[in-house]
């Protein structure tokens, strides 16, 4: 399975804010967007995900085009989680099971209430998954909406700043996990990230973006300095530490 973006152009006000953005993301592989504020990363998820319609270009999962499907069909293939979450009435378990509501018939089946109660567990939710969602922190809200993408089973995975209300641990364990459901569950991830070190440390290969525009893609051992120091104007050493790239400010 292989998530091809080609020739994405979009723009608003007359203001073009991607520019022709051609890659692929393939099954298994975590693909992280990076790049300063206000360069076009949470449009570039959104018009994958077909909430925004570009100017030009397509977006194809195994060479069908996510433009001409209905919003039932993208919700089976992708999960999308917003950098902000609107938190309702609700309980955890219940905006959990919202995920699978692509894949309902006439009613809630055994087979859904388990696969919720399981990604519960995989996020570390189950015991708040009877609290209501407007009285949880941001991280746990966050945990809840990457939860119910998981239900969705989709084999494409969006997530814009997934890790941003998380504290460091929470960060971290969160991002293992996601490159543990991607490897096992064959999925094809695409999130933006800001912090470049935690980019280098997860991703597979790297998407620099700056002015709407691929400045490169690149593996996180071959990162070039002078790449980091045209996107993000800062000169820079990359080093390994314990077989970790770290970005380092001169």
């Amino acid at each position: 399975m292989t998530l091809d973006v080609r020739d994405i152009r979009i723009g608003y006000d007359g203001r073009m804010v991607l520019h022709g953005l051609d890659f692929q993301v393939k099954q298994g592989q975590v693909l992280t967007i990076i790049g300063p504020n206000g360069v076009g990363k949470t449009t570039l998820l959104r018009c994958i995900n077909a909430m925004l319609k570009p100017q030009t270009g397509a977006v194809l999962i195994e060479h069908a085009d996510v433009f001409k499907m209905r919003a039932g069909e993208i919700a089976k293939r992708m999960g999308y989680v917003a950098q902000r979450n609107e938190a309702g009435r609700m309980t955890a378990f219940d905006a959990v099971l919202l995920g699978r509501k692509p894949h309902l018939s006439w009613r809630v089946s055994e087979d859904d209430l388990r696969k919720v109660d399981a990604a519960l567990h995989q996020l570390d939710l189950q015991h708040l998954a009877l609290r209501h969602i407007d009285e949880m922190s941001g991280g746990e809200l966050q945990k809840v909406c990457i939860a119910r993408a998981l239900v969705q089973e989709p084999s494409v995975l969006l997530l814009d700043e997934p890790t941003s209300s998380l504290d460091l641990k929470n960060q971290l364990s969160m991002l293992e996990l996601l490159k543990k459901i991607v490897r096992e569950h064959h999925v094809a991830a695409l999130l933006s990230l800001h912090d470049l070190n935690t980019a280098l440390r997860f991703a597979d290969r790297l998407l620099f973006l700056k002015d709407g525009v691929i400045q490169g893609v690149e593996v996180p051992g071959e990162v070039p300095e002078e790449l980091v120091r045209q996107v993000y104007g800062v000169s820079v050493h990359l080093i390994s530490h314990k077989g970790i790239p770290l970005v380092v400010p001169c």
